[in-house]
């Protein structure tokens, strides 16, 4: 490999992680579908509004069907944090956004696995851009 290609990919790696903040995690361990995190576990729909306190959790509107991704493991005295991301055609600029916020302004409606497998969560899981 020549330097000005080591070079060029190390500034890429930097370039990614400028501008990204550590956030204070909000839980220990994850429960997921899958070792990854990439399958959905359930569907959700909104029974109230959330407003993202930061850039770690999502906006939610009362009545948007949610797709949730992990739910965190709390700690004692934590609040139950889900991670998912939100689906309407009204608000089809939060699409695909993949953020955490309170599983009790939502409902699951259709769980899509019963095997689930606890990890622990990571840094990364709790860095902003």
């Amino acid at each position: 490999m020549s330097y000005p290609l080591v070079i060029l990919l190390c500034v890429g790696l930097l370039h990614q992680t400028v501008g990204v903040i550590r956030m204070d995690k909000l839980a220990d361990n994850k429960i997921c579908g899958d070792a990854e995190c990439s399958h959905v576990l359930s569907m959700a729909t909104a029974l109230d509004d959330f407003i993202a306190p930061d850039c770690r959790f999502i906006n939610i509107r009362r009545g948007q069907m949610v797709y949730v991704y992990s739910k965190l493991v709390p700690e004692e005295g934590a609040g139950v944090f889900w991670s998912g991301s939100v689906y309407s055609e009204r608000y089809v600029n939060q699409m695909g956004i993949i953020g955490y916020f309170p599983a009790t302004v939502v409902k699951e409606t259709q769980k899509f696995t019963q095997d689930t497998v606890q990890i622990p969560t990571a840094d990364i899981d709790f860095y902003c851009d």
